[in-house]
């Protein structure tokens, strides 16, 4: 059965873990208020509370109503989160997809830079505008990332191309969510940061630039795989 996608907060909360347990936060330590936390972490503070109360149940923090949030010592025996389990085991199969997009899709990059057509064009900076309406709508982000990437494909003009990311389609829908979420952690910015990096591959694409659309690519798809190497101690 697939794994279901994190929650925000479930990302939040693994990653205070990991400061915690590899001792960056340390007992004792004081954590920024839960603005700042907002704030760091691009999330609400809704989000920021309900990963610190996550935390406390497993003895990790100490809330104290209006005297902030301390680090506690981990203790003794810690089992690994449901949250954590379900990221481990996929992984694996997210750093080899990660892997094919990277070859395949900084090709398709700049093979779509250099047989682009108008409707190609049009139908990519459509997406685009549409993804700016709709800012800050998770599901419909997701859905229209993965269509634009689809977009870029097309616009290869080799059906052979056009095939393979097809049939990569349902893992990319699949996969998403959490490719768009370690994307916010590896640039700490919002969804309009992400817009702004997507709307650099077309312009790149739109100027017949295929070094820089493809250059593009490859670091807009290497900020994931960063993040979940680190996340992961090189797990691979």
């Amino acid at each position: 059965m697939q794994a279901r996608p994190l929650k925000s907060y479930e990302w939040v909360s693994l990653e205070l873990h990991d400061r915690i347990t590899t001792g960056d936060l340390k007992p004792g330590d004081k954590l920024p208020s839960v603005v700042d936390l907002a704030t760091q972490y691009n999330v609400g503070r809704s989000t920021i509370r309900e990963a610190l109360s996550a935390l406390k149940a497993k003895g990790l923090l100490d809330i104290r109503q209006g005297g902030g949030t301390f680090v506690l010592a981990p203790p003794e025996t810690q089992d690994e989160t449901p949250a954590r389990e379900d990221w481990l085991d996929r992984a694996d199969s997210l750093l080899q997809l990660l892997e094919v997009r990277k070859v395949l899709e900084t090709g398709c990059a700049a093979l779509a830079a250099k047989h682009r057509s108008a409707e190609d064009l049009a139908a990519m900076q459509a997406t685009l505008a549409q993804m700016e309406q709709r800012l800050g709508d998770e599901s419909f982000g997701e859905q229209a990332d993965v269509q634009l990437h689809e977009q870029i494909a097309r616009a290869t003009g080799n059906p052979m191309l056009i095939e393979l990311m097809k049939s990569l389609s349902q893992r990319l829908h699949e996969s998403m969510r959490d490719t768009r979420s370690l994307w916010f952690y590896a640039e700490q910015h919002s969804a309009r940061r992400l817009l702004e990096e997507h709307g650099g591959i077309i312009d790149a694409i739109q100027q017949q630039d295929a070094g820089e659309a493809a250059s593009l690519m490859d670091a807009h798809l290497s900020k994931v795989e960063q993040v979940l190497r680190e996340k992961t101690g090189g797990h691979s």
